[in-house]
């Protein structure tokens, strides 16, 4: 049950604006394996955690490359997709189409415009702090008849979970928040906050920052 909120500006008017805001949560069983985020590929060109789960080594659910090309994914529900391309603008994306109004999405969503708003007046690190407090957000967002029908007999065991920006159940739930940032000169602060050996009271947050190339 990922969730990722983004802001999307190729051509910001102010110099203290981003291109790019993105905040996203990875939602998983916590034993599953993986590495944190790295620089890999045949030239360390992309910048993502590895997935290890045996027979799916290499994969990934959120990265950026050197060059700007940014991919993520989250699990579905229905068997429909939405190929329409997304110009500028701010939209969510949990486990539907994009945009698709769960009250947990919209709940995450305005939490994330506050934050957003005041970007270009907050330094970096307050801003990221303002992104993750989003993220790990636990209120949930009941009731939700969308996210119901949807997940149907699947999510009701544990929809008072799932129906959270942040999730936490047994054995499974958020186990890493992710911020990306693209200012105005194409310079990339990647901050990931991982959970460590499976302990929900043990995190580490990693930042790396590099300029996109031509």
């Amino acid at each position: 049950m990922c969730i990722i909120f983004f802001k999307f500006d190729p051509r910001p008017v102010s110099k203290n604006a981003y291109r790019l805001i993105l905040a996203a949560n990875r939602d998983e069983f916590y034993s599953r394996p993986s590495k944190l985020a790295d620089f890999w590929g045949n030239n360390n060109e992309i910048l993502s955690g590895l997935d290890m789960e045996e027979g799916k080594e290499g994969g990934t659910w959120l990265g950026i490359s050197t060059r700007g090309k940014l991919a993520a994914l989250t699990n579905y529900l229905q068997p429909q997709l939405d190929w329409q391309a997304r110009g500028r603008g701010t939209y969510g994306l949990s486990n539907a189409l994009l945009e698709t109004p769960w009250r947990k999405l919209c709940f995450g969503k305005q939490l994330f415009l506050e934050a957003v708003e005041r970007s270009q007046a907050l330094p970096k690190d307050v801003l990221i702090a303002n992104l993750l407090d989003v993220l790990n957000n636990e209120e949930a967002q009941l009731p939700d008849p969308a996210i119901e029908d949807q997940g149907g007999e699947y999510v009701q065991p544990v929809l008072s979970k799932y129906a959270a920006v942040c999730v936490r159940c047994p054995g499974y739930g958020t186990r890493t928040n992710t911020i990306i940032l693209v200012d105005a000169d194409g310079h990339v602060t990647f901050t990931e906050r991982s959970m460590m050996d499976k302990d929900l009271s043990h995190w580490e947050t990693r930042t790396y920052e590099f300029t996109l190339q031509n």
